[in-house]
């Protein structure tokens, strides 16, 4: 089959987890003989990224890469996301849609790529994946004023509150029209589709998990060590509603073991100013995802102290997938992840958090049974294989269904 991907960010020119889980999906598609062509915006990613990106990616000779970009890269991500529609990407993407012949567009973050405009171009089966809120939510995340997960609906307010230009397309039933053209949405959890419908999208649409790799399995896991010194582990975007902030105080009173923070954000600089004068607070800024798997094997466990309704917790299934505890938040789809899993621990205050980082520390082999549990559950839900499985029996469901209905009609 061919395949066309249709994103705001993509490998190398990207940020955050679904990116990433986009270049998995593009990748496995192609591994398996599917033509897949990928359309994705620079211009949004030079707006918060000027320089080139520091980590490089591989594309598989399958893989076709569209990039969109112009020689004012503000004005027309800018226009994309005040119109809701392509405006001065639309003829580029039009033309790229309509000449490929796909039999599938799979829509992604959309938001600076054309907004909901963009889901009315083509004429293949569609799907969305909802990677984040932004359907129902301005600032994509529903935490409202940068403070807390979203139970109010405040809108107006929480969009001018984090300096957005508010998008006036949202109230004109824009996002429901554009929406009749998608055949199905995707959703990466249970609990991400629970939110999509309580605020009204009424798409047929369906929870598919994310995947990750699966590394060989270790024997034992090492640790990484400095000064013979075990860690524990954070990966993400260093933004305020990733809750780092709340990790750093803890580790000013804890000192049995190292916090290593693995990730780039624009919260990073108030970080580092928190976390000065502790030495066993270490930044390791961006890391290849190929290069995180020591560091998984090694932590004792890894921290996921999220204050947002993350989508799924794409981090979480990395940590399990290399035998690796997760202590989380009780909290969106993170906590789905976690005790579908075994593998690992919720809390509510971060006294609880100190008290299973303790657990784990001075129990091994406690350690080392959340670890399987977690790898046993990746196993059975978060491989290639399970999702593309799944992914590809609904395709052909769904182009049957097409056919079908096509040939009823002629």
């Amino acid at each position: 089959m061919r395949f066309c991907m249709v994103t705001t960010f993509y490998p190398p020119y990207h940020f955050g987890g679904d990116a990433v889980f986009l270049y998995r999906l593009t990748e496995a598609l192609a591994e398996r003989g599917h033509a897949v062509d990928v359309i994705h915006s620079v211009d949004a990613y030079r707006l918060q990224h000027p320089a080139e990106p520091e980590v490089a990616f591989s594309h598989h000779p399958n893989v076709t890469r569209h990039l969109i970009q112009t020689n004012k890269p503000m004005l027309s991500a800018l226009a994309a996301h005040q119109l809701g529609r392509p405006a001065v990407y639309g003829r580029k993407v039009r033309d790229l849609l309509a000449k490929g012949q796909y039999d599938v567009i799979h829509y992604h973050n959309i938001s600076l790529m054309g907004g909901p405009g963009v889901l009315r171009y083509g004429r293949a089966l569609k799907l969305y994946t909802s990677h984040e809120y932004w359907l129902i939510c301005p600032t994509h995340v529903l935490f409202t004023f940068n403070r807390e997960a979203c139970v109010e609906r405040k809108c107006i307010r929480c969009t001018l509150h984090s300096r957005r230009p508010l998008q006036f397309w949202r109230y004109t039933g824009w996002v429901e029209r554009c929406l009749r053209e998608v055949d199905h949405l995707i959703t990466p959890s249970r609990f991400a589709l629970e939110q999509l419908r309580a605020q009204g999208v009424k798409c047929p649409m369906q929870a598919l998990p994310y995947f990750v790799p699966i590394p060989p399995a270790a024997s034992e896991a090492k640790e990484l060590q400095k000064n013979g010194r075990p860690y524990f582990l954070f990966v993400g975007r260093l933004e305020k509603l990733k809750g780092v902030q709340d990790l750093i105080p803890l580790f000013s009173g804890y000192r049995e073991a190292d916090l290593i923070i693995v990730g780039n954000g624009d919260y990073a600089p108030q970080l580092r100013a928190q976390a000065e004068g502790l030495d066993h607070v270490r930044f390791l800024g961006a890391v290849h995802p190929s290069a995180i798997g020591e560091l998984y094997r090694g932590a004792i466990a890894l921290l996921a102290p999220s204050l947002c309704y993350e989508t799924f917790g794409l981090i979480a299934a990395e940590a399990f997938a290399h035998g690796a505890p997760v202590i989380a938040r009780r909290i969106g789809a993170l906590a789905e992840v976690v005790e579908q899993s075994g593998g690992g621990y919720l809390f509510d205050t971060i006294e609880e958090c100190r008290e299973k980082m303790e657990l784990l520390r001075t129990e091994p082999g406690l350690r080392a049974t959340l670890g399987a549990r977690g790898r046993r559950a990746v196993e059975e839900n978060w491989t290639a294989e399970v999702h593309l499985t799944r992914y590809l029996a609904l395709v052909r469901s769904l182009l049957a269904e097409r056919a079908e209905t096509t040939a009823s009609i002629s």
